[in-house]
């Protein structure tokens, strides 16, 4: 029988913690464990597996940010973590706010340990009873698996392969493509009030199904909450290469989709102009098509590979994607007529994706054709490292955060970084605003921060104001502070786009 998360922690090794649920309480008496995990490291989300009950003493999280503390909750929901459990005391006296309403909109039971309890205590007393649980479970796994290749050798359907899945797992199970399509799909045939039981807080779990070491699919499994999660999950795993070897035999992947992903990976790697070629025809983009390279970095970029994958099925004229690590890559051809406008819809079509609103995401530079993808691809990037150094947070109109970066926004910068060494950029910004920044320093105000508004607003000084929220005459007392210091009105100088450029330089260090 499944472990459920309230029966630990009314375990006597684990009440001495004195546990309270501070979010998502009405999940514990269903929420199934696999594993308990103990771990202070806040990027812990890509080493679990899902299942988990993980254990912290929250000290890390005592010295996060909010954001962070958000982001924590956020990375251990989508990756399937059961709940989280933190200590408070000296380092956390309670658990932040911001935390519980994060966990509590995720679904994500969040406990907190009242008392100081040694965490290897309550790993051994419970992790050997999941133990047990997980043997029987990784036994009707392999009888699904070997089922399922009896029934791949009498040429049976995906359908009927599936069945045998959600036969023994008695959950919903649908194999889709990247895209989204319905590939097969079967049900575990229960009786009406046994679904109707289960299906209230039904779980999915998702299974990437690679194809010759692409992804070429996913397996999703709807666990009703009275099922074995964690045998769903395991008999789903152990299933994949069956999957792998029926897709190959009933609807191999087209030659499309591998040769670009294989074009992804020649792009990035800077592979020579002719192998882009053959492979960029291969892959149904028109090698001498306007091209732009698009970079989204997140810990969930497989999930996000169906959408951008949608987005990109409308804005562009052909396109190729490829998921490494945390890093989705992707080219779009926007076609030979008017490819800057083309280019700007693809833009907003990732802007308008609501499934990048947490991550950080480059569109790269326009290219006339497929030899040029790899300037693309390598300015995106660097793009998004200019955007973390600099805490990129430009809102939007309704003062949201901005997750998608256009390349061309930090021309200036990329052109500096690949052009002068740090000495030269800081030199030369010394050069242009030393008094300024020496004001700055010694009276904690931010007159770099209003010259590079109003500059980047075209001078327009009602603009900056409002971008500043500052009233119009703050606005110009401060730029006239500004020009006492930089010597003189610029527009009136020739020194614009001196002036300009290093408060750029200057923003970047």
């Amino acid at each position: 029988m499944p472990i459920r998360l309230q029966e630990v922690l009314d375990h006597p090794m684990f009440s001495i913690a004195d546990p309270v649920i501070r979010a998502a309480a009405g999940t514990a008496a269903w929420t199934q464990l696999r594993w308990i995990h103990s771990s202070e490291i806040l990027d812990i989300a890509p080493l679990l597996d899902g299942g988990e009950l993980l254990l912290t003493g929250g000290e890390g999280l005592a010295h996060a940010s909010e954001e962070r503390q958000i982001t924590y909750i956020h990375q251990l929901a989508e990756r399937g973590v059961a709940a989280l459990a933190i200590e408070t005391g000296v380092a956390l006296p309670a658990l932040p706010s911001a935390m519980v309403a994060a966990a509590e909109a995720a679904g994500l039971p969040l406990i907190e340990l009242r008392k100081v309890v040694p965490f290897v205590g309550i790993m051994q007393a419970i992790n050997s009873t999941l133990v047990s649980e997980s043997v029987s479970q990784l036994r009707r796994a392999d009888e699904a698996s070997h089922a399922m290749a009896v029934e791949l050798a009498h040429g049976g359907s995906l359908d009927r392969i599936l069945a045998v899945l959600a036969g023994i797992t008695r959950c919903e199970v649908t194999l889709a493509s990247l895209s989204g399509a319905t590939l097969a799909s079967a049900t575990a045939g229960n009786g009406e009030d046994d679904e109707t039981a289960g299906q209230d807080h039904a779980r999915l779990i998702h299974i990437d199904v690679p194809v010759r070491g692409i992804s070429a699919a996913q397996l999703m499994l709807r666990v009703p909450a009275n099922e074995d999660e964690n045998l769903a999950r395991t008999a789903g795993k152990r299933s994949v290469d069956i999957l792998a070897l029926a897709m190959l035999q009933r609807m191999s992947p087209g030659l499309r989709e591998v040769a670009g992903a294989a074009l992804i990976r020649a792009i990035d790697s800077g592979s020579q102009p002719w192998r882009l070629q053959q492979l960029a025809s291969a892959a149904g983009i028109p090698a001498s098509d306007a091209l732009v390279a698009v970079v989204v970095r997140s810990d969930t970029s497989q999930q996000l590979r169906a959408s951008v994958e949608q987005m990109l099925a409308r804005a562009a004229n052909s396109h190729a994607t490829y998921v490494d690590n945390a890093e989705l890559l992707a080219v779009a051809s926007v076609g030979r007529d008017a490819p800057a406008e083309n280019r700007q819809k693809l833009l907003t079509g990732l802007l308008e994706l609501p499934a990048l609103a947490r991550t950080l995401a480059a569109v790269g530079p326009l290219v006339a054709g497929v030899s040029d993808a790899p300037w693309s691809l390598s300015e995106a990037k660097l793009t998004l490292e200019l955007a973390a150094s600099r805490g990129w947070s430009r809102p939007d109109a309704d003062g949201a955060h901005h997750p998608v970066i256009d390349a061309e926004v930090f021309a200036v910068e990329r052109l500096a970084v690949q052009s002068l060494d740090p000495y030269q950029r800081r030199n030369f910004v010394r050069q242009q605003l030393g008094a300024l920044l020496d004001h700055d320093a010694q009276r904690n105000s931010r007159l770099l921060d209003t010259l590079a508004t109003w500059m980047d607003c075209g001078c327009n000084t009602a603009s900056a104001a409002r971008e500043l929220h500052l009233e119009r005459q703050s606005m110009h007392q401060r730029l006239r502070r500004i020009f006492e210091l930089c010597g003189g009105d610029p527009r009136d100088t020739g020194r614009l786009a001196a002036l300009h450029l290093a408060t750029r330089l200057a923003r970047l260090a």
